[in-house]
């Protein structure tokens, strides 16, 4: 019972780790050939967005609507796929192990 302890502990610390490491990853989307591109950090903020000027036309809003929509929603598909996959190394898919809280 012991070792199952140390082992759990030793678990939550590498996924505390794995939580802070995961703290740095962004997620960043280009969608329109490069007209929009945006870039979010690991709290689904948008911390840039650049839009050319050419796809900006004031007839058709809606296009550049669907642009940045496409390129927040690809950025934070790209996020979350990497966070999962980074926290994967840790619990090996596990999940919630039981409702340990790892």
């Amino acid at each position: 019972m012991n070792q199952l302890m140390q082992q759990a502990q030793r678990l939550q610390r590498q996924m505390a780790e794995a939580q802070e490491e995961a703290t740095e990853f962004t997620g960043e989307a280009e969608v329109g050939g490069g007209m929009v591109k945006v870039v979010i950090d690991s709290d689904h903020q948008i911390t840039s967005l650049a839009i050319k000027p050419e796809v900006v036309d004031p007839e058709d809003i809606e296009m550049l609507t669907d642009l940045i929509t496409a390129a927040v929603n690809e950025a934070v598909r790209q996020l979350d796929s990497k966070t999962e996959e980074h926290m994967s190394k840790f619990t090996g898919g596990l999940g919630n192990l039981g409702g340990f809280g790892f």
